[in-house]
């Protein structure tokens, strides 16, 4: 898996070792909401490169989990996750954001990607790129299952991602809306094709902040509404770690 590989991922001496279970956050500030919430659970800071990691461990729950984020962008991304992996994570849900190509498919929405089309360049680095690989199955019906319980009404489907949001076009959006796709991010391709070359679970969670759909481009995630359901999203998928990373 790693012949000819110079740099591999690894623990280092002195890096924690931990949770199996964990919450990737995205972006600057998601990581943040999830650090300031476990630190009050008495969840301890540990360095990570270029990001945060704030951990919960045995001895201080009957549920013990990491967050860890920001981490903006493929690159970065599938570094960050490379390095959780290394260190024990398995079972990592993702949250970020997401553009709507879809008009089904508005600002605070919920969108669980299943698959991705990939316009990144860091996933064809990876055996098994352009296969049509996507989140986990069982911990995208938990989430699910999760969301409707909680009075959400999360959508499931195929997600495009991009290296370069200042060049997304209308011919883009439209081609991509006829293949069934329903959103953009820069993540989801490239963290999903990491996941199952390092066999792990992953799924990841997105909240929709702007639109493309639209005849110009419609930006939400300065809104109040948007806003307040970003930060409601977060300390929900916090607060049911227990269920959602769940063994069964």
């Amino acid at each position: 898996m790693t012949d000819g590989i110079l740099i591999n991922p690894q623990s280092e001496p002195g890096d924690p070792r931990l949770p199996s279970n964990g919450f990737f956050n995205i972006l600057p500030s998601q990581a943040r909401q999830a650090d300031q919430w476990l630190s009050q659970l008495g969840g301890k800071p540990k360095f990570l490169f270029n990001s945060h990691l704030r951990l919960l461990t045995e001895k201080d729950s009957p549920n013990p989990f990491f967050v860890a984020g920001p981490a903006v962008g493929a690159p970065m991304a599938v570094m960050t996750l490379e390095k959780l992996i290394a260190l024990g994570a398995t079972k990592v849900i993702v949250y970020g954001w997401c553009g709507s190509l879809h008009p089904e498919l508005k600002t605070g929405d919920i969108l669980l990607p299943t698959t991705a089309l990939s316009e990144e360049g860091t996933s064809s680095h990876y055996p098994g790129h352009g296969q049509d690989l996507g989140s986990s199955p069982k911990l995208r019906e938990k989430l699910v299952n999760l969301l409707y319980r909680e009075g959400w009404t999360p959508r499931e489907g195929r997600i495009w991602t991009t290296d370069a949001p200042y060049r997304e076009t209308r011919d883009k959006v439209n081609r991509y809306t006829a293949q069934g796709i329903l959103a953009v991010d820069m993540e989801f391709s490239a963290i999903t094709t990491v996941a199952r070359f390092r066999n792990i679970e992953l799924a990841a969670v997105m909240l929709v902040s702007d639109e493309l759909w639209r005849t110009t481009w419609q930006p939400g995630y300065k809104n109040k509404n948007f806003i307040r359901k970003d930060k409601t999203l977060i300390s929900l998928l916090l607060e049911h770690n227990p269920i959602l990373f769940k063994n069964e």
